[in-house]
């Protein structure tokens, strides 16, 4: 049995530009974005505020959800008309505690598309001291068909 030959610009399929959640080819937010977010650090974001017994120190899940919220704001005013980002992973590294009183700013750039997913460089910093440093992967949704898949996941 004889194959086909492929036709010319057959594989353009991969060389495409990303698409929206929904499929649509629309102009999308481009890499290089950046955005901040200063936040001092309050009890309330210390680990020592979720146990008594441990240091009254920034909490890395508070310094990641600073390097989110910064990721979020990068992005969000060049998204497609309908479509929000969500968390999906993260890869960071906390480095260094910082207390109450601190002043901490969490820095995002979009580094790149993986499909549907978007990637950033993240970084926090407290004056002169890297506090933390990673990346952020984020994916394009519809948010109301979002909402639905995730309240399908509960019975009630």
């Amino acid at each position: 049995m004889r194959r086909k030959k492929a036709k010319p610009g057959a594989n353009r399929a991969s060389k495409r530009k990303p698409t929206n959640a929904a499929g649509l080819r629309e102009p999308l937010p481009r890499v290089g974005l950046e955005a901040t977010v200063e936040r001092i650090v309050e009890h309330q974001y210390t680990i020592q505020a979720l146990d008594s017994n441990l240091p009254a120190v920034l909490s890395t899940p508070a310094m990641i959800g600073l390097m989110e919220h910064a990721s979020v704001l990068a992005v969000r005013p060049h998204l497609p008309s309908g479509v929000i980002t969500v968390g999906t992973r993260i890869e960071v590294d906390h480095l260094k505690a910082v207390p109450p009183g601190a002043t901490v700013q969490a820095h995002a750039r979009f580094a790149k598309y993986k499909g549907r997913f978007l990637v950033f460089d993240v970084e926090a910093r407290s004056g002169d001291h890297v506090i933390g440093r990673g990346r952020v992967f984020r994916a394009m949704v519809d948010p109301q068909a979002h909402s639905a898949k995730a309240k399908a996941r509960v019975p009630y």
